[in-house]
């Protein structure tokens, strides 16, 4: 179980309660997320702009996508949400059990709010008894809440069988285009080699024929002219821009930031 004070993670349930503004861990979606937020709103950064989900929406984010999540209480009260990962195993037997036809790569929006629906909502409420300490479901019980969760989708909108039942790895795609939408993305050389459809020793191949650096040098470089860009340009301050162009912590951005131009970033 992980508790962080603000989060409490059951097999693959996740509760989320929290009183300030607080960016997530994680920016990479391993796995499908149906999540219902209960209160506040969640804000998710992608590279195409901003998705906000408000209170009482429930919505489905695809496996395997860079994005960056805020979660927003509400004025003088606390952000909740509860999310339920379907894992590929779960899926894949689902599928072999049901002998679901193979379904075509899915080419749709990575990111769908659901229409409002008695059934989900009401499987939302179903979760919160779950997190009290009393009550931790075991893992026959958490995979019967997810089999629920999968035959509601169905109920809900059978042509979300594309996403969920879609097992292809994504494909080889150009790489430069793709880190330059990318970059700020604060996820290790392995995933952005997975996304561009390729093995690591490929990825950092292909990475020296386009760039001419490797991936690392690149990557400090871009996060860093962007950065300073923000400062002098659109007058940010530093602590609110290390975190949008990619970096772990403040302290690292700065003395980045200063052996790059020769002045901390503050000076800007």
């Amino acid at each position: 179980m992980m508790d962080d004070k603000g989060h409490i993670q059951l097999n693959n349930l996740l509760y989320s309660c929290v009183y300030e503004k607080q960016r997530g861990n994680e920016q990479f979606v391993y796995e499908h997320a149906l999540g219902c937020v209960v209160s506040g709103e969640t804000h998710l950064l992608t590279n195409t702009g901003t998705i906000k989900f408000k209170a009482g929406t429930i919505g489905l984010v695809r496996r395997n996508q860079l994005v960056k999540s805020l979660k927003v209480p509400p004025p003088g009260g606390e952000f909740k949400s509860l999310n339920i990962f379907l894992d590929q195993a779960f899926l894949r037997r689902y599928s072999a059990e049901n002998k679901l036809a193979q379904v075509e790569p899915y080419t749709g929006p990575s990111y769908r709010i659901l229409q409002p629906d008695p059934y989900l909502k009401g499987y939302f409420d179903s979760l919160l008894p779950y997190f009290n300490q009393s009550a931790q479901p075991n893992a026959p019980l958490a995979e019967l809440k997810t089999r629920e969760a999968v035959e509601l989708l169905l109920r809900h909108d059978p042509g979300l069988k594309g996403i969920l039942f879609d097992f292809s790895e994504p494909g080889k795609i150009d790489l430069e285009s793709f880190m330059n939408r990318n970059y700020m993305y604060n996820v290790p050389a392995a995933k952005f080699a997975m996304l561009t459809g390729r093995s690591l020793a490929s990825f950092k191949r292909d990475f020296e024929k386009v760039f001419h650096t490797s991936p690392g040098q690149w990557l400090l470089q871009k996060r860093l002219m962007e950065a300073r860009y923000l400062i002098s340009q659109k007058g940010r301050k530093p602590s609110e821009v290390y975190l949008d162009v990619g970096f772990e912590n403040l302290s690292h951005f700065s003395y980045s930031f200063k052996k790059a131009f020769g002045v901390a970033p503050s000076m800007m």
